[in-house]
């Protein structure tokens, strides 16, 4: 019998609400449901979304009654922003948020790189934003549970899977004792420590780094600006590096390396604590100033994804489906890309618009993206976290170029986590104009957002289906690729046409915006006479044109949406 705790969470600056727990035998027999989601943390909740706006159901089950303990991912990135404007939680991200542009990278008490972080006129939201995931994990919490599609099931933890034929049979352990739910598909986003990926014998593939790191959270006042503040050598800690970030309410993050041969539980004494944070906030000119402990923790970093995150009627996202050091921002953020792309793929598969071949995409695709970031964010670790003599000595001495010789100060730069490109996606048109283009979004890039007005942006008219992008200044879009829009929607499929570029409303688009400057199609790189572009409904691009016509429109959607 499955008993999560029932007493609140400590914390500072958080109030922790038990939630009860969902119990079978308050409720009708259980038929079998489209769509179970394991796992309530940013990717399982942000999947339940997506899949709303598509129309799917979904039940979302949850081994605890109350949101993570403790801050964990504090940092959100602008495409995880925007990837939050379409479930609806946004506003209340920067609400409660810090924003930041900066970071900065010490040495031995001189400041030898500023990264600065590129904030466009046409952006909506800040590169980066500090929000506690507590905080994150309600709002949207608050955006499922006023969804009607999203049954959420406390204290729901699952304990055995049994994939059938087409189908998945779970046994759910609760409170009051087990029950089956069956399932067409169960979603794992159980984070790192999935029971449901080892008991299926699944491996990742990668590597782990030697060491363990310290993060700890502080109530404490300091005038400093919101930025990231990384330290490497300190002659507290030598040989490794310490972050530290602002949070909303007063807290501080600090993030350390251990040295060799140190245990988690002795780095988590409350002894070496106070020692090592005494001596950082010494080293930093704030010796003295008086603090409290909010949360602290201990991680190792790893590089490990598994080869494919579709088995059977069994589907990985998030954390269950790879690991990824925090350094450059990429635990939550890349668990937001994965399960936008997740909840369109799968709702179109679900819904009979397109085959399980879909699904195939959705795992080559974020597999190409965790690859990618393993890639990047290697190069970050072995420079904070040097894993062998040759690594240290090369750090090593860029640290000590650093601080008379310019050009090796880039080298700290931590290669912050960005969207993945589905340049080579199986979706992407094969016979559009991508190469002839010389600006705007390519294959399988997000879309570069455009201010409309003071308050009012591109993105905030995208997503929900595919986007059709038509520039014009035509009074309507021609009827042979009004015809071919019709007969796509005529599937089941959304597509709404956007016309850009004319004064007055445009026949037979959904929207008409007038771009009457000229740098909408500037910043997409079309001419005045014309071109479109063709975008999922992750708002990737997956065909542009240098000229539009009714047969290449077709080709395109029928690639983006297989049958």
């Amino acid at each position: 019998m499955h008993t999560p705790t029932t007493e609140a969470r400590p914390s500072i600056y958080y109030t922790y609400e038990v939630f009860q727990p969902w119990l079978a035998s308050q409720h009708p027999k259980q038929e079998r449901k489209p769509v179970v989601i394991a796992g309530s943390g940013p990717a399982g909740m942000v999947t339940a979304l997506e899949l709303a706006r598509h129309g799917v159901p979904s039940v979302v089950v949850t081994s605890e009654l109350q949101f993570s303990q403790g801050s964990r991912a504090i940092v959100f990135t602008r495409r995880s922003m925007e990837i939050l404007q379409q479930v609806g939680v946004a506003d209340r991200m920067t609400e409660g948020g810090l924003p930041w542009l900066y970071g900065n990278s010490y040495y031995r008490g001189q400041r030898v790189f500023r990264m600065e972080s590129v904030q466009d006129p046409d952006d909506r939201f800040y590169p980066m934003i500090n929000v506690q995931q507590q905080y994150m994990e309600e709002y949207l919490h608050d955006a499922c549970k006023a969804n009607p599609l999203i049954d959420f099931r406390w204290g729901n933890k699952v304990a055995a899977v049994a994939q059938q034929d087409g189908y998945v049979d779970i046994t759910i352990d609760t409170p009051e004792g087990e029950y089956q739910l069956e399932a067409d598909w169960l979603v794992d986003a159980t984070g790192g420590r999935s029971s449901i990926r080892d008991n299926m014998g699944l491996w990742m593939e990668g590597s782990s780094y030697e060491g363990f790191f310290v993060i700890a959270d502080i109530k404490i006042d300091l005038p400093l600006p919101t930025e990231r503040l990384a330290f490497f050598d300190p002659e507290w800690n030598p040989g490794n590096t310490i972050l530290m970030h602002r949070e909303p309410h007063g807290i501080w993050r600090l993030d350390y390396q251990l040295p060799p041969g140190e245990t988690p539980e002795q780095a988590l004494h409350v002894d070496s604590l106070t020692e090592r944070i005494n001596a950082q906030l010494a080293m930093i000119g704030h010796a003295g100033v008086s603090w409290e402990m909010d949360w602290c923790s201990v991680y190792s970093a790893r590089t490990l994804t598994l080869a494919d995150y579709v088995h059977g009627n069994v589907i990985f996202t998030g954390d269950a489906a790879h690991l990824l050091p925090i350094f450059g921002v990429r635990g939550a953020n890349t668990g937001f890309q994965d399960a936008q792309s997740l909840g369109w793929h799968l709702a179109h598969v679900v819904k009979g618009l397109s085959s399980q071949q879909l699904l195939a995409n959705y795992s080559a695709e974020r597999v190409g993206a965790a690859r990618e970031i393993i890639d990047e964010a290697g190069k970050s670790t072995r420079f904070m976290t040097p894993p062998s003599r040759g690594f240290r000595l090369l750090r090593d001495a860029v640290l000590s170029m650093s601080l008379t010789v310019d050009f090796v100060r880039p080298l700290y730069h931590w290669r912050t986590s960005r969207p993945h490109e589905y340049t080579h996606s199986m979706l992407n048109s094969v016979g559009d104009d991508n190469a002839l283009f010389k600006a705007g979004p390519a294959h399988g890039a997000p879309p570069t957002n455009i201010r409309l007005a003071p308050n009012d942006f591109l993105l905030d008219h995208l997503g929900g289906g595919f986007d059709l992008i038509y520039f014009t200044t035509a009074s309507a879009i021609p009827e042979s690729l009004q015809q071919v829009v019709a007969a796509f929607r005529a599937r089941g499929a959304q597509l709404r046409v956007i016309a850009v570029g004319a004064a007055e409303p445009v026949a037979g688009a959904d929207l008409t915006l007038a771009d009457a400057d000229g740098h909408f199609r500037q910043r997409y790189g079309v001419r005045a006479d014309g071109g479109a572009y063709l975008l999922r409904p992750d708002q990737h691009v997956c065909a542009r044109w240098v000229t539009l016509d009714a047969v290449r429109l077709q080709a395109a959607l029928d690639t983006a949406l297989p049958q």
